[in-house]
């Protein structure tokens, strides 16, 4: 198809990504609810062009600022220079029209990790290596002193991570409020490293050379422990549901383990006590937050609603004790 509107066609031959008005052929990906994201075929070879929109797609009402594809945009900068963290190449940024480009990366080589998962391919290795790739992010954010100002984008992560996923659940959930909003609050009140906010399977790709970090507009100088609940979640959800649960285990271990190693910006115990709060609400959020798991039966719902709010009332400290609560 020819470019879905003029302000998309004009973006790629003003920064001269395609000879002037030449008709490139645009192909929507899927996957994700917050942006557009498009394949663009050139003559010069293919691109990627990503767009955030106003309001995101899912069932609630949820609005967060076109903003945050400049925090993406710098986000990807920033990582991009730390040795061993891979993401994808930057190619033109176009902050006043909310969209930029970068390289496209085969499917056929750098497939999605959740997808693989859901293959029936887990490796507890490549688990490890995404574990050691976030702690080097937060290393290097939690040291360089323009990352506070650069990355104060509190307004941006309450609107996509602590209303949609924290405070709503914690409405849901009144008996449990004071629990998760407490959680809530510390999240917010911790500033010590550059945040992700969306490490998941879904927005790592699995390339040749180890794990790929995409998809950063929820970044933000803030909490580590988000960024380390956050993936870990998913592994725990899977574990409660798919077959290879010993896999799925052994990958939240060395994820775990891996990343807890490479702590150097404060106590590996402060992390880890934060993150296991953050991973029981975070799994209820997953059902009863804003946006719920897509691939979850109305029996998963039930059961992981009752496990995430056992682990929620337990207070774990430890990732692995949360870990059991979750997939029990």
């Amino acid at each position: 198809m020819s470019a879905p509107s003029p302000e998309l066609a004009d973006f790629l031959y003003e920064h001269e990504l395609a000879p002037d008005g030449e008709d490139c052929r645009w192909s929507a990906l899927t996957g994700g609810i917050s942006s557009e994201i498009w394949r663009v075929s050139t003559s010069r070879g293919d691109l990627c062009v990503k767009r955030a929109l106003a309001k995101l797609r899912v069932a609630s009402d949820w609005e967060a600022p076109v903003d945050r594809n400049a925090v993406e945009w710098n986000y990807l900068d920033f990582v991009g220079r730390i040795e061993g963290v891979r993401v994808p190449r930057l190619l033109a940024h176009d902050e006043p029209r909310g969209m930029f480009a970068m390289e496209f990366l085969p499917p056929e080589d750098h497939p999605v990790w959740k997808a693989r998962i859901f293959a029936g391919h887990v490796d507890p290795e490549f688990a490890g290596q995404v574990g050691r790739m976030i702690a080097a992010i937060h290393s290097a954010g939690a040291r360089d002193p323009q990352v506070p100002e650069r990355f104060a984008t509190d307004t941006n992560f309450d609107a996509l991570r602590i209303d949609p996923y924290l405070l709503t659940t914690a409405r849901a959930h009144p008996d449990l409020a004071p629990i998760i909003t407490q959680t809530a609050r510390l999240t917010q009140q911790t500033k010590r490293a550059l945040v992700h906010g969306d490490v998941s399977p879904k927005n790592i790709l699995c390339g040749p050379e180890g794990p790929v970090l995409i998809d950063a507009e929820t970044a933000w100088f803030g909490d580590p422990a988000f960024d380390l609940a956050f993936c870990l979640n998913h592994l725990a959800i899977k574990a409660r549901i798919l077959p290879h649960r010993d896999a799925l285990a052994g990958s939240f271990a060395a994820l775990t383990d891996a990343y807890l190693a490479n702590v150097d910006w404060e106590r590996p115990a402060d992390v880890e006590a934060r993150a296991a709060s953050l991973l029981a609400a975070l799994a209820l959020a997953r059902v009863d937050g804003k946006s719920p798991l897509e691939y979850l039966s109305d029996e998963d719902r039930v059961s992981l609603r009752k496990a995430a709010r056992d682990c929620v009332a337990a207070r774990v400290e430890r990732l692995s004790d949360a870990f059991a609560m979750l997939i029990a």
